[in-house]
């Protein structure tokens, strides 16, 4: 934490973090996976609590439509908006570049926002962001599922959308800063830090989609 700005006391220092998590990994192939993850982390250091938000909803389709694409993010801006208009494209950034694989040279599908150490102006308006935001994950995501839930797909695309949740498979396990943070912590249960990996997923060097 102290590689992040925040100034605390050495030794064992007293914490409480709440927090929501859900990833939605569709059968379809056509209808990409969502993530969202909003959290609270408070520190005793002292004489003082220092407190923060944490969060993000991020998509990754394994078949890019630029409907569904625009309709998530401006979704997302609409919400940032009503708080701070620099929210947004800052957030966007960060989720950009957080949600990167560089052994792969690969993004974790088309972002989002992404957000960590949140503190001001105060902790009543981080709230209210933060409400807003995770209030945003079902409108920025259901359309997407009604337009695509019930086309019908290939065993080929199926076969690809194991092979992208294999790339999502190695991003969580290797650079998602919450996966590592969770098993780390003593007493957590590894099965609920882990919920966030798909069922099905595959690894396979030199794979090269076809055309069509």
């Amino acid at each position: 934490m102290r590689s992040r700005g925040k100034n605390l006391s050495d030794g064992n220092l007293p914490f409480f973090a709440a927090g929501i998590s859900a990833v939605i990994h569709p059968s379809n192939p056509l209808v990409p996976t969502i993530h969202f993850n909003y959290r609270y982390f408070e520190v005793e250091d002292g004489k003082e609590t220092q407190w923060w938000f944490g969060g993000g909803t991020d998509l990754t389709p394994y078949y890019l439509n630029s409907a569904d694409a625009v309709h998530f993010h401006r979704t997302l801006k609409d919400a940032c908006d009503k708080h701070d208009n620099s929210y947004y494209p800052r957030f966007k950034k960060w989720c950009d570049d957080y949600f990167n694989i560089p052994h792969r040279g690969e993004r974790r599908g088309v972002g989002g926002i992404f957000f960590d150490d949140l503190d001001s102006p105060n902790q009543t308006a981080c709230f209210e962001f933060v409400k807003d935001c995770a209030n945003a994950v079902i409108p920025s995501y259901i359309p997407l599922v009604q337009r695509h839930k019930f086309t019908k797909y290939t065993e080929v695309e199926r076969e690809w959308q194991l092979l992208r949740r294999g790339r999502y498979v190695e991003f969580n396990l290797i650079y998602d800063r919450g996966t590592k943070f969770g098993l780390y912590t003593p007493g957590a249960r590894y099965e609920s830090i882990l919920m966030s990996l798909p069922l099905y997923a595959v690894s396979m060097d030199a794979f090269l989609p076809s055309a069509e």
